[in-house]
């Protein structure tokens, strides 16, 4: 693989200079596609060690590859058709995955065993783990690292981070509940376990806040086993008083609390949130 990624950044040093004639190129960036397609590779991971987020640029830079070298083709896939340079995911039934009708996701990402794909969209370089359920128009988009045990509820967008190469993409841990409508962008990170409640904004530049003591804990990054829902804080400005968006942690759960329905129902109860 490392020599596969060397063809590969060697290629994207003259990305300017190829196009969809480049035969040769393209077998390249095809076999390092076909590795994230078949999930034996991923964009990013977080390392256990220091608990941050690794990002394997020369993937990206495959994908960026990729659209400079295939041309425009039609896809057909049932009643439907498509205008597109990358073929959709195809043989679900053989990866252990359920799909039900309107859902799609794109050749090059990767779909564990055990995951439901709603009425959905799954694009480029996306992972997702094993058991986790993409529900109604929630949108997983490209390179974005979604773990086992995960619920992305009904409109969910988890947002795409493809350029520049280096910058790391969402990332949803293990055994996470992502509510309704959040939006989570630009390589905001939850951690395993947590809860967002529903219309949650998350970016790098959203202010993390803890409810008990009203400090800052960081900025687009959720730490694990929290529930977390959407607040805003007042802020003043020459122009007057006004109040921008922050998250709010809270509560911070046991190992495993996220699973006690009853009892997280309650929490977000006292708070007035759902999920």
């Amino acid at each position: 693989m490392s020599d596969l990624a060397t063809d590969i950044e060697n290629l994207y040093a003259r990305i300017g200079e190829l196009g969809p004639d480049d035969r040769d190129a393209l077998e390249v960036v095809t076999r390092a596609v076909e590795l994230l397609d078949n999930g034996e590779a991923r964009v990013a991971e977080v390392d256990p060690d220091s608990d941050s987020v690794v990002v394997h640029q020369w993937l990206k830079q495959a994908i960026l590859l990729l659209f400079r070298l295939r041309g425009m083709e039609t896809i057909e896939a049932g009643p439907f058709e498509y205008a597109d340079k990358l073929p959709l995911k195809r043989d679900y039934a053989s990866a252990g995955v359920r799909v039900v009708p309107g859902a799609s996701a794109r050749w090059g990402s990767y779909l564990a065993p055990g995951v439901i794909c709603m009425p959905s969209y799954v694009n480029i370089g996306a992972r997702v783990g094993a058991g986790t359920m993409v529900d109604t128009w929630a949108t997983v988009g490209s390179c974005a690292q979604i773990g086992e045990q995960v619920h992305l509820s009904g409109g969910v967008g988890i947002g795409g981070v493809l350029e520049p190469a280096q910058a790391a993409p969402v990332i949803i841990e293990d055994e996470v509940m992502i509510g309704s409508r959040c939006m989570i962008t630009q390589g905001a990170r939850v951690g395993r376990g947590s809860v967002v409640g529903e219309g949650t904004i998350l970016n790098p530049s959203i202010p993390v806040i803890d409810a008990e003591t009203g400090e800052e804990i960081s900025r687009g990054h959720v730490p694990p086993w929290s529930v977390a829902v959407q607040a805003s804080r007042k802020r003043e400005f020459p122009g007057g008083e006004f109040y921008l968006p922050c998250v709010l942690v809270l509560k911070r759960l046991t190992e495993g609390q996220r699973h006690d329905k009853a009892q997280l129902n309650d929490i977000l109860r006292e708070n007035g949130v759902s999920t």
